[in-house]
């Protein structure tokens, strides 16, 4: 290959990073494919099931038009996990310390649960790195999760020491919250079958505000 300089400003395989470089319209396009095709594959098949050939056909780019933009598979992934950080941690970052506890923390099951519906592919993705043992999100969780949870931790254990909610362990609450919202993402197929068509979301979102609503209110 000749150039020296990829599209995303890497220089070759190995050395350190170029100035970022403008990319073209075609080239962010492309790269546009090719993240996306990778989101479907990933989400799928897993990082271990999954192949730059599927990405390459699921992308309609050939195998060297793949290999042009990303070093591999793997840096294909680590791109598409550090885009999913930023938008999976807003929801939680949100959590207000100056608004009413119970009204927070009900928006915050809403806003995970509309999530859910809105990236569910995006959701299989975190799921498939934690459920590997995270090797390529660890340094993430550890310099950017840890911090947010433990800071929203203390925020709901002041809540609840105040005795403006009930009491309640406050980062099992949070792990609560993840996994009855992100469950009808990662479970998408079987909820599918085991629901009645169209009444999925709606009927999710009734019953997680009375399930929490009911636990917290003092």
């Amino acid at each position: 290959m000749k150039d020296t300089v990829k599209p995303d400003g890497r220089g070759p395989k190995g050395s350190p990073a170029a100035p970022a470089v403008k990319r073209s319209r075609i080239q962010t396009r492309n790269r546009k494919l090719i993240l996306d095709a990778a989101l479907e594959v990933f989400s799928t098949h897993g990082f271990r099931g999954a192949t730059l050939d599927q990405i390459a056909t699921e992308a309609g780019l050939s195998k060297p038009n793949i290999l042009y933009y990303f070093d591999g598979k793997e840096a294909i992934h680590v791109t598409l996990l550090n885009k999913l950080m930023e938008t999976w941690l807003d929801p939680l970052e949100q959590l207000n310390p100056q608004g009413d506890p119970l009204d927070e923390i009900l928006a915050y099951v809403r806003r995970k649960l509309d999530m859910a519906q809105a990236y569910p592919r995006e959701s299989r993705l975190f799921a498939n790195e934690i459920l590997q043992g995270a090797p390529r999100m660890a340094p993430h969780l550890e310099a950017r999760l840890k911090p947010l949870v433990d800071a929203k931790a203390t925020l709901i254990a002041d809540w609840a020491e105040a005795g403006r909610i009930a009491p309640v362990d406050p980062r099992h609450l949070i792990f609560s919250i993840w996994a009855t919202t992100q469950h009808y993402a990662d479970f998408e197929a079987q909820v599918n079958v085991l629901m009645p068509e169209g009444g999925v979301f709606p009927g999710a979102a009734g019953y997680l505000e009375t399930m929490y609503r009911r636990m917290l209110t003092v």
